[in-house]
């Protein structure tokens, strides 16, 4: 993902996963670009941005509607797939943080 998110105005969430990955592939990228086009065909999904540094810490975070927007992904039959094959095999470690944005601003040159 290459470019910063386009929102709405305020309020809207924000879903913020951040991870460590462990060594190697295992089809880890294949499964990111199905997540990411399954995610952005989801019902409330406003938007993703995503970084992963060359120590494997990354950060995503997804932008949604509402709280049960967030709910509906999270319990995605596929998205919970790549959530347990992520526990047992592509993170040694992460943690989501969701929270709701009031305010925001930009900057463009």
């Amino acid at each position: 993902m290459s470019s910063i998110a386009k929102t709405p105005q305020p309020p809207y969430y924000a879903a913020i996963f951040t991870s460590e990955r462990t060594e190697g592939d295992g089809g880890y990228g294949m499964m990111g670009d199905k997540m990411e086009k399954l995610a952005a065909e989801q019902p409330g999904f406003l938007g993703m941005e995503s970084v992963r540094d060359q120590n494997g810490v990354g950060i995503t975070v997804s932008y949604w509607e509402s709280l049960d927007a967030i709910k509906h992904w999270k319990h995605n039959e596929l998205h919970k797939i790549a959530q347990e094959k992520g526990k047992s095999e592509w993170y040694r470690t992460f943690g989501l943080r969701v929270s709701k944005v009031e305010r925001d601003y930009f900057f463009t040159v």
